[in-house]
């Protein structure tokens, strides 16, 4: 993750007499979101050629005596899985207001879109959320049955 932090400021760097007064923020979320983008499908492509996708993968452990963590971790894990599961449009906009709690009109000025259209889009994010959400509740339900 530091490499790729790294990779999106020199490449800000470079660019720096291309970069609006005002936009460097907007600048760098999107030189972050293409990095991002190739990482995600170099890590897919690894994993569809790997028996045992991700597994060095850097992944950050509890404490042993941490139940707190734990579920924490658990948590996050579970996240990842549901926003996996957008397209990229959708997963943007929610975790930017969600996570980052970002309002719509400075999303939608991030991401150079018109106000109603960051809007629908989290709509839609929140509602794929929900859906998403409750087939991992199901599945998560049935193997404890199990």
């Amino acid at each position: 993750m530091d490499d790729g932090l790294q990779e999106v400021f020199l490449i800000a760097q470079s660019k720096l007499d291309v970069i609006e007064p005002g936009k460097e923020r907007a600048f760098l979320l999107g030189i972050a979101r293409r990095r991002a983008s190739t990482l995600r499908r170099s890590l897919d492509r690894a994993s569809r050629r790997s028996e045992h996708p991700l597994e060095w993968v850097e992944t950050s452990t509890a404490a042993p005596d941490s139940n707190e963590r734990a579920e924490q971790a658990h948590a996050r894990a579970m996240l990842d899985q549901i926003l996996d599961t957008f397209p990229p449009d959708l997963r943007t906009v929610f975790v930017l207001h969600e996570l980052e709690e970002l309002e719509i009109p400075e999303i939608a000025e991030l991401l150079g879109i018109p106000v109603g259209t960051g809007a629908s889009r989290l709509r839609r994010a929140r509602e794929k959320f929900e859906v998403e959400a409750e087939r991992m509740r199901v599945r998560l339900a049935r193997e404890r049955e199990e």
